[in-house]
């Protein structure tokens, strides 16, 4: 459950996201408010997952607002301005919602911060394990044991970190591609999917593809191979990384 507040000026506007809010079982409303200096009332006394923030506000703009959290919650940006689309990605919101929004679309956005919130409980278990385990028996490797719990195709599939080749962004998707050849298609951004992979068996490669350094065979002419005849492309962003990489490896 997200426990959520909807910020907005216009009282209409609040009482749709409001209506919208409570036929989505996994929010949780706990407060409506009409300015962020409100907002900031809420977030230090209750524990927020989740905020509804307009960012045309006539005290201090949404955007102005998310840039003065130390930690912000997840954001979810509604405004009838197409203008502030790039500003707010930059802010890493999960979403933009251009006003008039329909439920299809609200419901759309929740269903990827549901998303981005279940990934980042499994990271923060798998770490805890780990660091259980090492206390108890430092020479145990759970490396083969971890996994990341996959929404698709109306189920949710465990995937093991060693069975992941690579994955690439399609559009608002991410596909992960399988050491069985049969590729899983979820809805998410490759940032927050990078977040949620171990740094030592993961890199990013462009800013499409994150690569398992384990799968890595070779490079050349700014291509990663993975195998004699699959490759994805290497940007000139992360060549450096890749090429230390390669040196430690000594390939």
């Amino acid at each position: 459950m997200l426990r959520c507040i909807a910020i907005d000026d216009e009282p209409l506007a609040l009482r749709q996201i409001e209506s919208y809010i409570r036929r989505e079982s996994e929010l949780e409303l706990v407060a409506l408010c009409c300015s962020a200096k409100e907002a900031q009332e809420v977030l230090q006394s209750e524990k927020i997952d989740l905020m509804f923030v307009d960012i045309n506000m006539p005290d201090l703009s949404g955007v102005e607002f998310v840039r003065s959290l130390e930690k912000a919650p997840m954001i979810i940006f509604t405004t009838a301005y197409s203008e502030y689309a790039v500003e707010s990605f930059r802010l890493d919101a999960i979403d933009y919602l251009l006003k008039p929004f329909p439920y299809e679309d609200f419901s759309h956005a929740v269903k990827k911060a549901i998303s981005l919130a279940e990934l980042i409980s499994m990271k923060a278990k798998s770490t805890e394990g780990e660091a259980s385990l090492a206390r108890e028996d430092k020479s145990l490797s759970t490396d083969e044991n971890d996994c990341i719990s996959i929404k698709a195709d109306y189920k949710v599939s465990l995937v093991k970190f060693v069975d992941i080749i690579y994955i690439e962004s399609v559009g608002e998707y991410i596909r992960i591609h399988l050491a069985n050849g049969r590729p899983i298609t979820t809805l998410f951004r490759l940032k927050n999917m990078e977040q949620a992979l171990p740094s030592k068996s993961f890199m990013r490669v462009h800013r499409s593809y994150i690569v398992n350094l384990n799968y890595v065979k070779g490079y050349a002419r700014g291509r990663v191979y993975l195998s004699n005849d699959e490759y994805v492309p290497l940007s000139a962003n992360y060549r450096d990384q890749f090429r230390e990489f390669l040196d430690s490896k000594g390939i």
